[in-house]
């Protein structure tokens, strides 16, 4: 069907876009959540040190 093939690379390009976005804001979230509980435990193992 080459009549739908434009239509089916940019829907395909589309697609990659939406997921690169989703994975590097889950990525984001991750990283930060990761960076808070490894501060929180710091403060926790000082606190509890003390």
């Amino acid at each position: 069907m080459p009549q739908m093939s434009p239509m089916w690379w940019t829907s395909l390009m589309l697609c990659f876009i939406i997921m690169l976005i989703i994975l590097m804001t889950i990525l984001y979230f991750n990283l930060n959540n990761k960076m808070e509980s490894n501060i929180n435990l710091m403060t926790n193992k000082i606190n509890w040190k003390w």
